[in-house]
C-alpha cells in the first residue's frame, strides 16, 4: 500500500469542491464563506489506542483531553478561533468509568478553550476487539484578512518556529502540550499568512509547506529549539510539538521581537528560498529529507 502522502496527492485533486470552499483540502482547515463577515474552518483529527497515546498507562482524562487539543492546533494555525466540537468514539473492551473519565477531560479542556461539544455518536468495536478510536470535528472562524494558509510563503521570508521542538514522547509533551491559539490570533495578518503547526515532524511539515508554496526551504538546523533531552534528529522527525511553523517578512522581525507578549519562545529557523516546490536543505545545501528520520507517516 501506498504511503498517506501519496496516497493523498492522488486522491484530494478527485474530490468535487463547492464554489464557497475557500480552502479545501491540504491545510490545516478547509475554510468555507457562509456568507458573513468571518469564514467558517472545519478540521478532523482522530486519536487511536497504541498509536496516539500508550492505552495501559495513559489516564482517560488525557486522553480526551489531546483529542480536543489536536484540533484546537489546527485552528491555531489558521489564524483563528475555535467554537464547537462533534466527537465519534468507537470503542472496544473499555469500562463505563473509562468513557466517563474520558468525557470529563474532554469537557474540562473544551470549557477552558471555550468549546461547546455539540453532537457526535458512540460506537462499539466488532467483539473480540479491544481498544478505542477517537474522532474530532472541530468548527471555528477566522477575520478574513487574517486566514492563513500553507500556500502563502514567499521566497525571501524567514521561518519561525514557537516555543521547541523534539522528544515529545520520553518528555509526555504529546499529551500536555497547549495549543498555541492566542499565538496564532497574534501573528495571523500583522505578521504572517502562512502557518501551520507541526504535528508529524518539522522536517515533513516544513517539507508540506514548501510544497504547497511551490517553492524550497533552507533550514538552520543549529538554531533549532530544543525541547530538554531532545536533539536535531529528534527535533526533525520526532513530531506530536503541536507548535506553530510560520513565515514572516525580514523587515518585521524586529517589531515581532518587541511586541511579542507570550513566554513562549520564539526562534528563526531558516528562510523561505526560490527551489524545486518541497525541497528543504540545510544552510549547506545539503537536503534533509534523506537525513534519518523525517517525520510520521502512516502506512509505511
Amino acid at each position: 500500500m501506498a504511503d498517506e502522502l501519496q496516497l493523498l496527492r492522488e486522491i484530494l485533486p478527485t474530490l468535487r469542491q463547492r464554489p464557497d470552499v475557500v480552502v479545501p483540502p491540504g491545510d490545516d482547515c478547509a475554510a468555507i464563506d457562509s456568507g458573513g463577515t468571518e469564514l467558517l474552518l472545519a478540521a478532523v483529527d482522530q486519536l487511536i489506542g497504541d498509536v496516539h497515546y500508550y492505552r495501559q498507562r495513559t489516564e482517560p482524562e488525557r486522553i480526551g483531553a489531546k483529542l480536543l487539543k489536536r484540533n484546537l492546533s489546527d485552528i491555531a494555525a489558521m489564524g483563528g478561533r475555535p467554537a464547537w466540537a462533534l466527537l465519534t468514539l468507537a470503542l472496544g473492551g473499555v469500562s463505563d468509568d473509562w468513557l466517563k473519565r474520558f468525557y470529563a477531560g474532554l469537557e474540562a479542556c473544551a470549557r477552558r478553550y471555550n468549546v461547546a461539544i455539540c453532537g457526535g455518536d458512540l460506537a462499539a468495536l466488532p467483539p473480540g476487539i479491544e481498544g478505542e478510536v477517537g474522532t474530532l470535528t472541530i468548527l471555528g472562524q477566522v477575520e478574513r484578512t487574517k486566514l492563513c494558509r500553507r500556500t502563502a510563503a514567499r521566497d525571501g521570508e524567514l521561518l519561525l518556529v514557537t516555543g521547541e521542538l523534539g522528544n515529545s514522547l520520553a518528555s509526555e509533551h504529546h499529551l500536555d502540550f497547549q495549543p498555541r491559539l492566542a499565538e496564532g490570533a497574534f501573528l495571523a495578518g500583522d505578521f504572517t499568512r502562512c502557518m501551520m503547526d507541526i504535528s508529524d515532524g518539522l522536517l515533513l511539515d516544513a517539507q508540506r509547506l514548501a510544497e504547497q508554496s511551490k517553492t524550497g526551504i533552507v533550514l538552520d538546523t543549529e538554531a533549532l529549539p530544543l525541547r530538554s533531552g531532545a536533539d536535531t534528529g529528534m527535533a526533525l522527525g520526532d513530531g506530536e510539538d503541536y507548535e506553530l511553523l510560520f513565515t514572516l517578512p525580514p523587515e518585521q522581525l524586529e517589531t515581532l521581537q518587541n511586541r511579542w507578549p507570550f513566554a513562549t519562545r520564539l526562534s528563526v529557523i531558516g528562510r523561505i528560498a526560490g527551489q524545486r516546490p518541497g525541497t528543504v536543505v540545510d544552510r549547506f545545501g545539503n537536503h534533509l529529507s534523506n537525513k534519518g528520520n523525517s517525520g510520521y507517516v502512516h502506512f509505511q
